[in-house]
């Protein structure tokens, strides 16, 4: 969808400053084209109010002069900017990358441009950036929120908001479901001899966090395996490769970590140090990101459907902005078990 008008749309041609360089307006483009001013506005701003013959000479001619839209502008007659807000936890962290782009191609598909912010694990940055952008753009969606749950519910008040890796009561998520990941991996560390479990967390403001570690602890009551949860200094690589003194400290022999770049630099930590993994200790990471199987062994990991996450809650956002409702219960996706070399049976 495009624009009636851009930032230089209200000036016409003869009174821009002689040798200025100006943006292209709808008066440039109704010359080119050879129609009134007002005509390309109506193109621009509701296709289907002129015919379809004077719509694609206006378009081409558009093109021609590669004439930028605003979505500010038109959202002074129309209340909208076709744009939703994206706000992640780390712009850094590959496993947001699959969720920008899901939810990018959704929006694109939909004529909607995406605005990407990130909280940088602040919850008062996180609190700022989205109340800057929810001045400016139609809805948001927020990815592995660090607020509390109040002041996202007051933000959904305001206007619609999709939260993605946390579910709140009252404002539409999508989960992914970690129970049966977590217990595939439990499972695969059981039948290879392990008996004892040590679960790297994340951000202690991380709900995804809290969730993984009650699955572990579910899953390892089930399968009769010990379990110890284990704090993290940042959910990075370098904080993986501070952990691995604990780690040792604690006995275990199979660790699952709350992300893969923990889990990358455990190993590496582990590796520096002479442990051979997965044969002294086996290693599980989670969401199976960009780059998990570039690892020497290369990482057994649970996957999160991380672009479905996107792609369904950008879905779910812009079918809010059409005056649907949104869903009562958390949308769940699956998660699963990708087994690769840093996992196998112990040898003692």
């Amino acid at each position: 969808m495009t624009e009636a008008t851009n930032s230089g749309a209200a000036t016409s041609p003869a009174k821009r400053g002689r040798g200025e360089k100006s943006s292209p307006t709808i008066y440039d483009i109704a010359r080119l084209a050879g129609v009134n001013p007002s005509t390309v506005s109506r193109a621009l701003s509701k296709p289907g109010r002129v015919s379809a013959k004077t719509q694609k000479i206006i378009e081409d001619a558009a093109g021609q002069l590669n004439y930028q839209v605003n979505p500010f502008a038109r959202a002074l007659p129309t209340g909208r900017t076709q744009t939703i807000g994206l706000i992640v936890a780390d712009i850094t962290n590959p496993t947001f990358f699959d969720i920008i782009r899901g939810a990018e191609t959704t929006g694109s598909a939909r004529d909607y441009t995406l605005v990407l912010a990130e909280s940088a694990e602040s919850p008062e940055t996180e609190l700022i950036a989205a109340r800057r952008m929810l001045s400016t753009v139609d809805g948001l969606i927020l990815a592995s929120p660090r607020m509390d749950d109040e002041k996202i519910r007051a933000l959904a008040a305001d206007k619609p908001v999709v939260v993605i890796n946390r579910e709140i009561e009252g404002v539409p998520c999508v989960v992914p479901d970690v129970n049966k990941g977590i217990s595939q991996a439990v499972r695969s560390l059981a039948a290879n001899g392990h008996q004892q479990l040590a679960y790297v967390a994340g951000p202690p403001q991380s709900w995804m966090s809290r969730r993984r570690w009650e699955g572990v602890q579910a899953a390892c009551d089930w399968y009769k395996l010990g379990a110890v949860r284990l704090e993290s200094s940042k959910p990075t690589v370098d904080g993986g490769r501070q952990v691995a003194r604990d780690v040792l400290a604690s006995g275990a022999t199979a660790v699952i970590t709350y992300n893969d770049l923990l889990a990358i630099g455990l190993m590496q930590e582990l590796q520096a140090a002479g442990i051979h993994v997965p044969d002294q200790i086996s290693i599980v990471g989670f969401d199976d990101i960009f780059g998990a199987d570039f690892t020497t062994p290369a990482l057994t990991t649970v996957r999160s459907p991380l672009g479905e996450c996107g792609s369904r809650a950008a879905a779910l956002l812009l079918d809010m902005l059409l005056g649907q409702d949104g869903p009562a219960e958390a949308v769940r996706v699956d998660t699963e078990l990708v087994v690769r070399g840093s996992s196998g049976r112990l040898i003692a």
